[in-house]
Parts: C-alpha cells; structure tokens; sequence
C-alpha cells in the first residue's frame, strides 16, 4: 500500500536528520539508505532531497564538504550540525507526542464500521 506524500512531506526532515546523526552520507546514500531502513516505504527522488539539503544547511541543521573516492568526481558529504541535533531531538519529541495522539483516537474505541 502507497503511503500518502503528504504523511511523509512532514518528516522528511527527521528522518534526514536521524540518517545523518549516525554518519555524514551524500545524497544517493541518504536515499538508499532511508529506503532501505524503511522497506522501501520511504523513497525519495533526487529532486525532493536536494532542495531540502540546500534548505537545511541554510538553517544550519546541516554542513557540506566535498571528498574525493573511488569515484570519477569528488563526492559532497553532508554532515549533521550542534543545531541540527538540538532539532532532530525536538522533531523525535513532536513526533512522539503526535504519533501517540493518533493511536489514542485510531485505537481508543470502538467503531461499528471498523
């Protein structure tokens, strides 16, 4: 089943955040690795993530390095700031709270239709 975009546009953040708490990645990785985490339920198009990575270093969550690898070109890195741990613990914690606000109404009673 297909998860609504407009369910996911939300935590996109957050979860870019947390992907970047365990290491810095580029883009690719960032969507191959959220794919993978996720099953497949979260499969972002380069188009979608790159404007937020631009966005989120503007605001400072984020920072950018370029490294040379294996690869033909040198790779840009991006890598979780002081600013951006402070809002991916705030986001976890507003996720949290909402998260359980929807399985108390989804799940607090019983519905004759269900």
């Amino acid at each position: 089943m297909a998860i609504d975009k407009s369910l996911v546009t939300g935590s996109t953040t957050m979860l870019i955040l947390r992907l970047l708490d365990g290491q810095d990645m580029y883009g690719y990785q960032m969507i191959e690795e959220l794919a993978r985490r996720s099953d497949r339920t979260f499969e972002l198009k380069s188009g979608t993530l790159y404007p937020l990575l631009h966005l989120m270093e503007e605001k400072g969550l984020i920072t950018s390095y370029m490294q040379a690898e294996d690869a033909p070109r040198p790779r840009k890195y991006y890598k979780i700031t002081d600013h951006g741990r402070a809002a991916l613990s705030e986001k976890v914690r507003e996720w949290r709270l909402f998260s359980r606000a929807v399985d108390a109404v989804m799940g607090g009673g019983t519905n004759e239709n269900a």
